[in-house]
């Protein structure tokens, strides 16, 4: 189950579409029910988003006609509280994953403490057999706070798609191109970014409901709403450096896009950026409480490290993890090629 679903623009949903195909491949049987199939409501504060109305009898139906043999719930939304109480009523057992920071998003919207809002994505989590996590330092930060049951399920980057090279999308920009790409909403910390003072250029890759606010507030940006395709591997590869300026990712998908274009980035030291530091065997991005700082030293980077370091990050090897973790709904070990609800 999943309330990011397409045609929403995100790492979740880049994730859950990329792993579905991959299973498929593998000879798996895959459903993904997301709220594209249900009557929904905007959700609050971000319209584009539209969160499933009351999905539970009809969810049920669904679940029974596919008759899955494993159930996974990607999110904490209306339609994962739906897949979860059916999975209670039913004692099924089921995994869930942990992709996004409600709290610290709802923290930056009510300006409340995130505390407050953990206590009801633990009781959440709680009821699965084990909750896929996407870093070693969110698993820590998760089991700090009591969470339990936790898995690691890293993530892969389309090396075909993303590659050096193509059209330069910043001609006639002055140098170096410092980028930002990603949704455009006041959890990605973007202003922190266009506050910086750098030499040449700094452009906003991608849409959300912050944007009018930004281009109004820092209009010396470059502004360009989404891009895809081509267009966009084209846009990592023609920055000099992506600046990730956001605390709240649990990974950050567009980090490995920016390396498997070329493009080393800058970052905070945070969760996403960190993780994919520790393992590089040379430096692909710079990282500190200075952004500033981080984002004129990753000028410095060898491109062809950013390259090879993002080969090491394989959708197969993501699908398989996940496969590994899947547990059957009667808890009883269960066929590997049974079919599989990524609901």
């Amino acid at each position: 189950m999943s309330d990011a679903w397409t045609p929403q623009v995100n790492g979740v949903v880049r994730t859950l579409a990329t792993v579905a195909t991959e299973l498929a491949a593998m000879g798996h049987a895959v459903e993904v029910i997301g709220p594209d199939r249900f009557r929904t409501i905007p959700c609050p504060t971000y319209p584009e988003i539209r969160l499933a109305l009351a999905p539970g009898r009809r969810l049920a139906r669904m679940i029974a006609a596919f008759a899955p043999d494993h159930l996974h719930i990607a999110t904490e939304g209306p339609l994962g509280l739906a897949a979860r109480a059916w999975a209670r009523r039913r004692r099924a057992h089921f995994t869930t994953s942990f992709h996004t920071r409600f709290a610290e998003y709802l923290a930056a919207r009510t300006r409340l403490p995130a505390g407050l809002f953990y206590p009801p994505l633990r009781r959440f989590h709680a009821a699965a057999d084990a909750t896929l996590v996407a870093t070693p330092s969110l698993m820590d930060d998760l089991a700090a706070r009591g969470f339990a049951r936790l898995a690691p399920w890293t993530r892969g980057v389309d090396l075909d798609a993303f590659r050096p090279g193509g059209a330069d999308m910043w001609a006639g920009l002055p140098r170096p191109v410092f980028a930002y790409v990603g949704r455009v909403a006041v959890e990605k910390n973007i202003a922190a970014f266009l506050r910086l003072d750098l030499p040449g250029s700094k452009v906003v890759v991608g849409g959300g409901p912050q944007l009018a606010a930004l281009r109004a507030a820092y209009p010396g940006a470059v502004y360009t709403g989404p891009r895809f395709g081509t267009d966009l591997a084209a846009s990592y590869a023609s920055a000099d450096v992506l600046v990730f300026p956001s605390r709240t990712d649990t990974f950050g998908l567009v980090l490995l896009e920016s390396l498997a274009c070329g493009t080393p980035f800058a970052a905070y030291d945070v969760t996403g950026p960190k993780d994919i530091l520790a393992t590089a065997p040379e430096p692909v991005g710079a990282v500190g409480d200075d952004l500033r700082a981080a984002a004129l030293r990753a000028l410095t980077i060898r491109r062809e490290a950013c390259r090879a370091h993002a080969e090491r990050y394989e959708w197969r090897a993501c699908a398989l993890r996940f496969v590994e973790a899947l547990v059957p709904l009667d808890g009883l070990p269960a066929d590997a090629a049974a079919p599989i609800s990524a609901a």
